[in-house]
């Protein structure tokens, strides 16, 4: 175990020996190295005015050494070097991410590094930022790499949600879908429990995670390695059929008595009756009606109705007695030339939602025919919210907007996000600085912010979103919430985890579902996502793969987060991705 502790002046003269070493370690001459000696030469009264760190080994051996320079709110990092028998074994990364945190401490809000360009490769995969500065040079002329990083605390936001601190994150995604018993939903909750993996994000830094179905010890190392989290305990294959995963953590004593009497939050993907035994938490009655699709419409006309919010409006919506009547309807409207939506109840990620253009129910042989192939059950009749966004917002017309009310009944605002929506399926999102158009923030914040208050009067504790709909007049039209986490939320947490963790300005990317060639041996998944992360790094973007288990579907897929500081390096990551995706699979043969 590797650790970083404040060094000892005593040590000066044999971290000056452990920083020639590393420096040698790049080939450079004995010419070269004796003009860098003066510079690089660390004095006993260094110690302290340059703050230096050193990472050492549990037989106590330092492996290297670190320097914060200067004070807020601009620093440096002077030194940062390894032994070269540590080189590729993460003591830069542990030593990079103490300063950084240190920064944080002192102040700092820009921290300059003049970095060797041997090393230039590391800073970009830290997260730094190559700067276009006046460059500092060695001792024999060579040019440095500027690159700079912007040291943050957590958000405050992310230290409400669990008092700043860990968390127990149990994936119960089947049990919150099984008990609204919706016709839209699988009855073996078989994708549920696919993305109960998302339980790794469920806050910016977990303790433990609890989920129902096996998950491959490879996918939780690389993802505490990208995250920076140690000491995660992972409980797993807790479920062989039935969605409960509540009661089957109560079902062994042991295991109940470890994650609930530790003191930490237990965090559910949402809350359920069972949530509620496990967690000592009393259930409220009504506390999720606002997931229903109807019932989140009323709130929403309330709201309206109170006035104060320009440039929102709110889709006109019926309630179906039947099938029949509901195929009546879209036959009206389609003679009308109106497209229509038609929505269950408690449908998630887009399942129970179908988009019925005049040209689609014509093309199927009418309103019955369509409606023949949809699930049973009750159906909500919605006017389609039509046009989309031009220029440079094209891809924003699918919002959302997260927070979460605590459990003293405060409404917290998390921010907004730009939904990749294909036919009415939810298929990902990305979060982060510039990402929501700036027409979009205010209306969609201000009306975000309403619901949640509501929820809070309601009774309602615990993460809720608001989706929306831009039409291409420039307004908003909310069109349901969730009583619950959410993909959106995951790459919010992600983002705070990544800000404090390498500095601020990442924008996530959650896509929910990347194509695999063939499913793959679970030896042949770790290595594809351990190369996927090094070609993000190579970019200066970070692979965190979220959902593993689809892998070993008979379709498979692979759910997967990725950041970066730009839209461009955004981009190229998840082409990335998907094409070494691929390519990877093919090699094992046809699904």
């Amino acid at each position: 175990m590797v650790k970083v502790r404040a060094a000892r002046p005593a040590e000066a003269e044999d971290l000056t020996a452990l920083v020639m070493r590393s420096k040698a370690h790049w080939g450079y001459d004995a010419a070269f190295l004796a003009a860098c000696a003066p510079e690089l030469r660390i004095r006993a009264e260094d110690v302290t005015a340059r703050r230096l760190v050193v990472a050492e080994n549990g037989r106590g051996e330092v492996l290297g050494v670190a320097s914060l320079e200067g004070t807020a709110p601009r620093a440096e990092l002077g030194l940062l070097f390894v032994d070269p028998s540590a080189v590729g074994r993460g003591v830069g990364r542990l030593l990079y991410r103490d300063v950084l945190r240190r920064a944080v401490e002192l102040g700092v809000r820009r921290l300059v590094i003049d970095s060797d360009p041997h090393a230039a490769g590391f800073y970009r995969a830290m997260g730094a930022v190559a700067v276009a500065a006046a460059p500092a040079v060695e001792a024999d002329g060579t040019a440095l790499v500027r690159f700079e990083a912007a040291p943050v605390p957590l958000a405050d936001w992310a230290r409400a949600w669990t008092g700043g601190g860990r968390a127990v994150h149990l994936g119960n995604v089947g049990e919150f879908n099984a008990q609204f018993a919706d016709a839209t939903l699988d009855r073996e909750q078989r994708p549920a429990h696919h993305y109960a993996c998302l339980a790794a994000f469920y806050s910016p830094y977990p303790a433990a995670l609890v989920l129902p179905r096996p998950v491959p010890r490879g996918w939780t190392e690389l993802v505490c390695r990208q995250l920076g989290w140690t000491g995660v305990e992972v409980y797993d294959d807790l479920l062989d059929a039935d969605p409960g995963l509540a009661d089957a953590v109560r079902a062994r004593p042991a295991l109940a008595a470890l994650l609930t009497g530790a003191g930490l939050p237990l965090v559910p993907w949402g809350r359920t009756r069972s949530f509620g035994r496990l967690a000592g938490r009393p259930w409220r009655p009504g506390e999720l009606r606002y997931e229903s699709k109807s019932a989140a419409h009323e709130l929403f006309g309330r709201i309206l109705a109170d006035g104060g919010h320009p440039g929102i409006v709110l889709p006109r919506q019926w309630r179906a007695d039947g099938r029949w009547a509901a195929a009546r309807m879209v036959a009206a409207r389609t003679r009308a030339g109106e497209s229509t939506v038609l929505k269950s109840e408690h449908g998630v990620g887009g399942s129970g939602t179908t988009v019925l253009t005049p040209a689609r129910v014509r093309a199927a042989g009418g309103a019955r025919a369509v409606l023949r192939r949809l699930p049973r059950g009750p159906l909500l009749v919605e006017e389609y919210v039509g046009g989309a966004a031009s220029g440079a917002d094209e891809g924003a017309r699918d919002l959302t907007y997260d927070g979460f009310v605590d459990e003293t009944g405060r409404a917290h605002e998390v921010g907004a996000a730009v939904m990749e929506v294909v036919d009415g399926c939810y298929r990902g999102a990305t979060v982060g600085p510039g990402v929501v158009p700036a027409w979009v923030e205010k209306p969609l914040t201000d009306f975000g912010t309403a619901v949640g208050r509501e929820l809070a009067d309601s009774g309602y504790r615990g993460w809720f979103d608001v989706d929306f709909v831009a039409d291409g007049a420039g307004r908003l039209a909310p069109t349901e919430t969730n009583l619950r986490l959410t993909g959106p939320s995951v790459a919010f947490m992600v983002a705070a985890r990544l800000d404090a963790l390498r500095g601020a300005g990442h924008l996530v990317r959650i896509a929910d579902r990347v194509e695999l060639g063939a499913r793959l041996p679970e030896a042949q998944l770790d290595e594809l996502c351990a190369t996927l992360a090094r070609g993000c790094a190579e970019l200066g973007a970070v692979f965190v793969p979220a959902i593993p288990t689809g892998a070993f579907e008979p379709a498979p897929w692979l759910g997967v987060l990725v950041a970066a500081r730009s839209s461009e390096v955004l981009d190229a990551a998840e082409a990335l991705v998907r094409a070494e995706a691929l390519a990877v699979g093919a090699m094992f043969g046809p699904s």
